[in-house]
């Protein structure tokens, strides 16, 4: 994996970049990288076949720096454009998989002048009473110390999937790992913890802002983000188009990699150029009609004739 850092407003911000073409704007969520996987997943690298994928790590995770001064989602929203500009982009593509969503999400409402398209996958971020986000604080304490089914459950459809048990297995011993989800749950309780929870009770009203495309992608079991979210932000955004993952939970892009990684492919898909129309042809020049033969043969032999002296001395008196 490939990564630099850069300073954004005076805090390191640790960048992983993979694969060639048109830049694709990366922001991470938990069960992801930067986070649950201190590596790129197989959705990643599907998707840089297609893309050159930039992914930032959030303030606290990874290799980024802690910034104290990041207490809500409007300070976060802030410091992401900060580091669009750092990363040299004017406007710029984004996906975002859970609180990386909802970043996506307060971007595009806050500066659509900078987003040209957005994909939402499993997005936090709006407040729907009826239907409320999972607790993630709460399932990340272990049952009896060593057991994370609940954490699994929240974010995938198949607590016991061999992917679940891959990110967040029991008995935890990878120190690398460990490390990187602690640094994410820091950064998290920032703004999640307290309420609002994952939310932001202005979002919904404010999706219209938005005219750009947008592609709202979600597992159709999704118990951590209920599918209700999904509807939601179909609705704000204006020319969104909504796809529910089947069989999949909160993390798609980790259940359902390949078929995740192609339908961000196809709706980040760069358009085609124009045809250029062929330019017109000036007509071809006319050429001067010829002379008909008989009147060419006849000039011919005027000129040839011998003039008479009376025609001489006429032509001398008129030059006279």
């Amino acid at each position: 994996m490939q990564a630099r850092k850069i300073t954004v407003a005076g805090h390191a911000v640790e960048i992983a970049e993979t694969g060639r073409g048109a830049p694709l704007l990366y922001l991470h969520g938990f069960a992801d990288l930067h986070a649950a996987s201190v590596e790129w997943l197989p959705f990643h690298e599907t998707l840089a076949r297609s893309f050159r994928v930039i992914a930032p790590a959030h303030p606290a995770c990874a290799g980024s720096d802690e910034d104290e001064d990041i207490e809500t989602i409007d300070d976060l929203a802030f410091r992401y454009i900060e580091t669009i500009d750092a990363l040299g982009f004017d406007k710029v593509d984004v996906a975002g998989t859970c609180i990386g969503g909802w970043v996506a999400a307060e971007l595009a409402v806050r500066h659509p002048e900078r987003i040209n398209r957005v994909a939402l996958i499993g997005a936090s971020g709006l407040f729907l009473p009826e239907h409320p986000i999972g607790d993630l604080f709460w399932e990340m304490q272990a049952l009896q110390g060593t057991i994370y089914a609940g954490l699994r459950r929240l974010l995938f459809a198949d607590e016991a999937a061999p992917e679940a048990l891959a990110m967040f297995p029991d008995n935890r011993t990878d120190p690398a790992r460990e490390l990187s989800r602690y640094k994410t749950m820091r950064f998290l309780s920032r703004i999640g913890f307290s309420p609002p929870y994952f939310y932001n009770r202005k979002l919904r009203d404010r999706l219209h802002r938005f005219a750009g495309p947008a592609l709202v992608l979600w597992g159709e079991r999704d118990r951590m983000v209920p599918p209700a979210h999904a509807r939601a932000y179909e609705a704000g955004l204006r020319k969104a188009k909504l796809r529910l993952v089947p069989g999949a939970g909160h993390s798609p892009h980790v259940e359902r990699p390949t078929e995740t990684a192609a339908a961000l492919a196809a709706f980040f898909k760069p358009a085609a150029a124009p045809a250029r129309k062929a330019a017109a042809k000036a007509p071809p020049k006319r050429k001067a009609a010829a002379r008909p033969a008989k009147r060419r043969t006849a000039l011919a032999k005027a000129r040839k004739r011998p003039v008479s002296r009376k025609t001489a001395k006429r032509g001398a008196r008129r030059r006279r």
